[in-house]
């Protein structure tokens, strides 16, 4: 029979030579700082030098001012193999700051200069432009950020155009394609404004946005340019170049769309404005014919006599083509109805289907989730609120 050892056996033993091992207790680690995440009181990133990185874990929220992207720190601690998920971590209980790595001090030194030149002044920004109906985005067609910006852009408005331009968002050669994606989008007259989008990252993910031949083209396209790049808390050069900087994509989806309410009030104020118009118009006209009538009775009798089947046809016309001309608009505007009541999202709820939301954001991943927090769900017939539970792995 085949001898064999378990998964358990062969990660529990990698644990046991890391434990034993006293040269790599306490040891001092020196590299630059990337991937910084939270998760309640414990702080996720990773420490990297020219050639290799490697994951820490650090359970003291007290050096969370020091643990910053970029950050050129010597890190106190042990490496820790967690054997139920083979995975190693360097366990940090002390930080020592050597200053800035690389990257940020070149961050530091383009912003400066590009800010010397005037690329940064508000004088040179465009502003929204007052009818939007087709923008550009420069990101990835594999990523997530394309479905979240035409998520959150066709749920508030269903007929605006959206024009994709895939490039690379990091690695080699990503600078030079989004600064060509914004030269030929900014040539492209069928767009009114463009989106320059990714999701976050590190410092060194980010890099290409924080070039600066990304940062002239920006500067130099005639169109409005909305930066959208990263989560909140980061900021590339091209933040501070765009016309408008969004959080997040979803962010900028929602500053160059309308909420389709809002357009279904302004389409039935006008509707009702049409109609009353209309209304009028019709009454003038009709007095006008009657005054007519009425005013060539008391002289011509006699020619209204012989006449009298012309005007009265004349008079049934002119109600027919009033009642026909009626009856087209209230045909188109039934038809805009219709199409409104398709896309309501309450009809949308009776299909069996359920909104779910989070501190008042829509929830439409199961990583969106946050699990300390309640989840509020909408039906067709009102709301209940639930707790979610996360799966045990």
């Amino acid at each position: 029979m085949q001898e064999y050892i378990t998964v358990s056996q062969l990660n529990g033993y990698i644990k046991r030579i890391f434990d034993s091992e006293e040269m790599l207790h306490n040891i001092p680690l020196l590299g630059e700082v990337y991937g910084v995440s939270f998760s309640r009181n414990v702080i996720y990133f990773s420490l990297k030098d020219e050639t290799a990185s490697i994951p820490c874990v650090c359970f003291y929220p007290a050096f969370a001012p020091q643990i910053v992207e970029g950050a050129k720190l010597i890190c106190h601690g042990s490496p820790n193999f967690y054997a139920k998920a083979g995975k190693l971590n360097f366990n940090v209980i002390r930080v020592e700051a050597l200053g800035q790595g690389k990257l940020y001090e070149e961050f530091l030194a383009l912003k400066a200069k590009l800010e010397a030149e005037g690329l940064f002044d508000q004088s040179h920004k465009k502003p929204l432009p007052k009818k939007i109906e087709r923008i550009g985005v420069i990101t990835s067609k594999e990523g997530a950020v394309i479905q979240d910006i035409k998520n959150v852009a066709w749920r508030r408005n269903p007929s605006l155009d959206i024009v994709l331009y895939n490039t690379k968002v990091q690695g080699i050669g990503a600078e030079k394609e989004i600064a060509k994606a914004i030269e030929l989008m900014g040539d492209y007259e069928k767009i009114d404004l463009i989106i320059v989008a990714r999701g976050g990252g590190s410092l060194e993910d980010l890099a290409a946005y924080n070039t600066e031949i990304v940062a002239r083209a920006t500067y130099n396209c005639p169109k409005m340019i909305i930066s959208a790049v990263g989560h909140e808390t980061d900021y590339t050069i091209i933040d501070f170049v765009s016309d408008l900087r969004a959080p997040t994509p979803s962010a900028a989806a929602e500053l160059v769309t309308g909420d389709k309410e809002v357009q279904k009030g302004l389409f039935a104020s006008i509707k009702q404005k049409f109609l009353y118009l209309l209304g009028d118009y019709v009454d003038e006209k009709r007095d006008i014919l009657y005054n007519m009538i009425a005013e060539a009775s008391g002289y011509f009798e006699k020619k209204i006599l012989e006449n009298k089947l012309v005007y009265h046809g004349s008079l049934k016309s002119f109600n027919n083509l009033a009642q026909n001309f009626l009856n087209t608009k209230y045909y188109e505007i039934g038809l805009c109805e219709n199409t409104l009541s398709k896309i309501n999202p309450q009809n949308i709820l009776k299909n069996g289907y359920a909104k779910i939301e989070q501190s008042g954001k829509t929830i439409a991943e199961k990583g969106q989730v946050d699990y300390e927090k309640e989840l509020s769900i909408y039906f067709k017939d009102g709301s209940i609120k639930a707790s979610p539970i996360k799966e045990k792995q």
